[in-house]
């Protein structure tokens, strides 16, 4: 009897889970992918299965996992769930297990999103590690083109999908709901639904590898997409189907959260910078990501169903895929920016100890920056062909954004000055986010101008302008904000020498890479080479060689994060001594995150001043993050809950 029942828990437990999903997933796209082979003569139509297999892994994979449990209650009119049930899908004493379950809690979404951006950004620098290995000599001595395209491909879209996804998903579903004093997301199941999506579209991107690999980069251009006839664009194109919709799902319930569950008194005003970033990210998305979605349905129904979107000689369009693109593209970039600066405004309150300097010039910036940057997509197409009798518009444009960037800085070099430093990991990042994004912001000058632009475009320097936005600032801003949430996510303090050695490798190798880089690209080295001239062979040593200090960064991180994560020191439930709410919280953050509800009488960047308490919901006065508090003092706290 006993074995009997440790078989049925251990049943329980498995189904529905990750386990059940990938099983079913699996089953379910050998069968549809032999089913619509069998249907299609595949000599003619060889796409139709393969794209079928990938409909029945996703399909299967969400009934395997439970999503469509809450779907087949409602529609069979069953009574609607109990406070235990609802406790149970959130992950109630579950322990560790509900991380691999479709758990509605929106901490666990947050974790869940934690962990699968830091695999995306370790996946995606190994990719960055074999390009710098291929360009370290003239020769193209460890892959040929194809393959070459295929890893440039890879790394290039594993890291876009990682830093749209890096801010917004762990920090925008864990933090943000707190931040604001609500107990949950406004759509608890489709945020899971969003977090599972983009794992269904992992496996499906990564099977590119074996299917032939994908020669068009990570923009995946038509009409060379529907004309490629290796299956591995199918894998590209239906990964980011699945990952389009992921993204539109999340920012719809981050838009719906902020919008209707915001505590009583927290007022637009006195929202957290952080939160308006966020939510203008997911604004944007919303507005930008519909194109993209809609040109690789496109490219899908050209090589699945012979239609002709594309082909200008069958009445297609080949300029119709890069306006959709870009229309998606630039804007894509502030996606990711926008939240990132936000975590930069605010790690610089709480590290310089005081109030951001013009409040509402920063959050004016920010909002003007999101509007302009829906407008600029037409640069990247100066040297199309196409002609466009916009082009002086998109380079007014692209100029413009400056300016409203340019508040930004002045905001946070405001803020810093003459502030009490705080010189934690979190402000080492910040401090390098600053730096290179000045880099990269003078130097997109020169591309948004059509006459440079045409020298410049499609070529490495475009490369390095391009990393040194993304990569050099946001992903730096990610990390700001990596480190100092970490101890409110998890419980534990991550090892600060360890963090230092983090930010000094990967801001001199990153430095070291990109500004040789930047010099090849002067020196007229062209993009998507697979074997380099010798001309351009001492700048691409020199950047491959500080690229080593890049990849010892990723494994001092992943080190760290592991260490800490298991057994690093036990952090205090208000660890940095800031005034926004999470903060206020204990740690571990209980399932309903607030006792009672609290009541918001000022900004939560008011320090120096004297302000009243803040009142909770049933009168009870809190020690929020709204008072004047000192330094904080070493405490000891509680244990965490296992991770």
């Amino acid at each position: 009897m006993i074995a009997v029942k440790q078989r049925s828990n251990i049943i329980s437990s498995l189904f529905p889970s990750v386990v059940s999903g990938v099983v079913l997933g699996v089953i379910g796209a050998v069968v549809a992918g032999v089913i619509v082979s069998h249907l299609v003569d595949t000599t003619v139509n060889p796409d139709a299965p393969i794209v079928a297999g990938y409909t029945g892994w996703v399909l299967f994979f969400f009934i395997g996992i439970g999503a469509f449990n809450g779907v087949w209650n409602w529609g069979f009119a069953r009574k609607e769930p109990t406070p235990d049930e609802e406790l149970a899908l959130a992950g109630k004493d579950q322990g560790v297990w509900r991380y691999f379950r479709y758990t509605t809690d929106h901490k666990v979404v947050g974790m869940q999103y934690l962990v699968a951006v830091l695999a995306l950004f370790f996946i995606g620098s190994m990719g960055a590690f074999m390009i710098r290995l291929q360009q370290s000599r003239p020769g193209a001595l460890f892959f040929n083109p194809s393959t070459y395209n295929t890893v440039v491909g890879l790394h290039g879209i594993i890291m876009i999908a990682a830093t749209i996804i890096m801010v917004s998903g762990p920090f925008g579903n864990f933090i943000l709901p707190i931040m604001i004093g609500a107990r949950d997301m406004a759509f608890p199941r489709l945020n899971a639904l969003s977090f599972w999506l983009l794992f269904a579209a992992i496996p499906v991107l990564l099977s590119t590898l074996f299917l032939g690999g994908f020669p068009t980069g990570w923009t995946g251009y038509a009409p060379l997409s529907v004309q490629e006839i290796t299956p591995g664009m199918d894998a590209y194109a239906y990964a980011l189907v699945i990952f389009a919709v992921s993204i539109t799902v999340a920012a719809m319930n981050i838009v719906t959260t902020v919008l209707v569950l915001r505590t009583k008194g927290m007022t637009w005003g006195r929202l957290p910078i952080f939160v308006w970033g966020v939510v203008l990210s997911v604004i944007l998305g919303l507005l930008a990501f519909p194109s993209f979605l809609i040109a690789l349905i496109m490219v899908l129904a050209d090589r699945v169903f012979q239609t002709s979107f594309f082909i200008a000689a069958t009445g297609g369009s080949n300029w119709l895929y890069e306006h959709l693109f870009w229309f998606m593209g630039h804007p894509e970039v502030y996606v990711i920016a926008l939240p990132a600066m936000a975590i930069a405004a605010e790690v610089s309150a709480v590290f310089s100890r005081k109030t951001i300097f013009g409040h509402r010039m920063l959050l004016g910036s920010v909002i003007t920056i999101c509007i302009l940057s829906a407008l600029v997509w037409g640069h990247h197409l100066y040297t199309s062909g196409s002609a466009s009798a916009l082009d002086g518009p998109y380079m007014l444009d692209t100029e413009l954004i400056s300016i409203p960037t340019g508040f930004f800085f002045l905001a946070l070099l405001g803020t810093l000055w003459r502030g009490k430093i705080w010189v934690t990991v979190p402000m080492l990042f910040v401090g390098g986010m600053l730096v290179n994004f000045v880099i990269g912001g003078i130097t997109g000058i020169y591309l948004a101008d059509l006459p440079t632009d045409e020298i410049l475009h499609g070529g490495m320097f475009v490369t390095a302008h391009f990393h040194f936005t993304l990569v050099g600032s946001m992903v730096f801003g990610f990390f700001a904000g990596f480190y100092y949430w970490f101890p409110k996510m998890t419980g534990r303090r991550t090892n600060p020498l360890l963090g230092r050695l983090h930010f000094w490798l990967f801001e001199i190798g990153f430095l070291g890479t990109f500004l040789a880089l930047f010099y090849a690209g002067l020196q007229g080295e062209p993009r998507w080479s697979a074997n380099i001239a010798p001309s351009f062979a001492t700048a691409n040593l020199i950047a491959s060689l500080f690229a080593i200090l890049i990849a010892a960064s990723v494994f001092t991180a992943g080190y760290n994060i592991i260490i800490s994560w298991r057994s690093g020191e036990l952090a205090s439930a208000d660890e940095w001594g800031a005034k926004t709410l999470e903060w206020t919280v204990p740690t571990p953050v209980p399932l309903e995150n607030f006792e009672h509800l609290p009541e918001i009488k000022a900004t939560p960047y008011e320090y120096g001043v004297t302000l009243p308490k803040v009142e909770s919901g049933v009168g009870v006065g809190l020690e929020t993050a709204l008072h004047v508090q000192p330094e904080p003092q070493e405490t000891q706290p509680t244990q965490p809950e296992s991770l």
